[in-house]
């Protein structure tokens, strides 16, 4: 029986899972976080060495069992001088050289979409997309809350923010996002909110980014610059597709498949705001919902890499077994 592991890292967790030729999930672990940027490049291997010890006892095998892996990894490919050190740390977790490394976003286009050629955008604590056709691939977005990101629950968020403190200052009038913004972070008096982002959150991404629900639901409760801001990101994300769709080169009476995925996704006016502003740019988008989650779509990645893709059988048979562990 063939063994394929897929490997989704991230800032805050490494999800693992290997996968059989059937569609049969054998095993799945969890390691923590692998973005190196913050913990030195000797940490992917580390936790990479943890995750694969773990998912092979759980499946009751050694990593010489596991046919193809694919690790998908945060800040791949964005440092050149890194990439090397980067494929390498693999190696020594799994003890041999059936595998391939990328960037973590190809695993959320992977399980979006199930390997087939489409465009699968990201919209979480950040922004990217990622399609393939025809075997290329297109990266379009992730460059990181400076000065990029749009879209995502940052750029949401620091938008609202902005908007709070305008509203404070009377230079816009006053919305439901001022109180419900005011009630999240229990601010007693408004410039606090100074010293609560900038000192104490010392300016976290995560912390920030988590307001961004706030902000879609001022949206909901009648806040025209909410309702703005929701509109906006939903247009720079279909913005980005679209642009990953002219550099696949995608023909002009083609169907583009689309999906999606990370929690900005989760709130239906977002999803709704993103399937109208792709409709107004192409007439072949067919949003889809997605088929599987990112580190399920890694380990079909592995598979498709090792050029013995799990066959369509096979994928009918695990999306019916994860809709049945979600009904449990």
């Amino acid at each position: 029986m063939r063994m394929f592991l897929g490997v989704d890292g991230g800032g805050t967790k490494t999800a693992l899972c290997l996968l059989d030729e059937e569609g049969r999930i054998a095993a799945q672990a969890e390691a923590p976080g692998c973005y190196y940027y913050s913990g030195g490049i000797d940490l992917v291997g580390r936790v990479l060495q943890e995750g694969v010890d773990e998912v092979c006892q759980e499946a009751g095998i050694t990593p010489a069992g596991i046919d193809h892996a694919f690790f998908g990894l945060p800040g791949y490919g964005e440092v050149s001088d890194d990439v090397p050190a980067l494929d390498a740390a693999p190696g020594g977790a799994l003890g041999h050289s059936r595998y391939a490394c990328g960037n973590d976003t190809i695993c959320g286009w992977a399980g979006s979409l199930g390997g087939a050629d489409g465009i699968n955008v990201v919209s979480g604590t950040g922004s990217i997309t990622y399609g393939e056709r025809d075997g290329r691939g297109v990266r379009v977005g992730g460059w990181g809350e400076v000065f990029g990101d749009e879209g995502s629950a940052y750029w949401i968020s620091v938008r609202g923010l902005g908007a709070y403190s305008q509203m404070s200052d009377g230079r816009i009038p006053v919305g439901p996002l001022y109180g419900m913004l005011k009630e999240r972070l229990d601010l007693e008096n408004d410039l606090d909110l100074v010293g609560l982002v900038l000192d104490r959150w010392k300016g976290g991404r995560s912390e920030i980014a988590g307001l961004s629900r706030t902000i879609v639901a001022a949206a909901s409760a009648g806040d025209g610059h909410a309702a703005r801001i929701v509109t906006e990101a939903a247009g720079e994300l279909a913005q980005m597709v679209d642009v990953t769709r002219r550099r696949l080169e995608f023909g002009p009476d083609e169907t583009v498949p689309v999906s999606y995925s990370g929690g900005v996704f989760n709130a239906d006016s977002i999803q709704e705001a993103f399937d109208e502003a792709l409709a107004g740019l192409y007439d072949g988008y067919e949003l889809r919902k997605p088929l599987y989650t990112p580190v399920v779509g890694a380990a079909i990645y592995a598979a498709k890499l090792a050029e013995t893709p799990i066959d369509g059988g096979a994928l009918r048979r695990l999306r019916a077994s994860q809709r049945e562990s979600r009904l449990d």
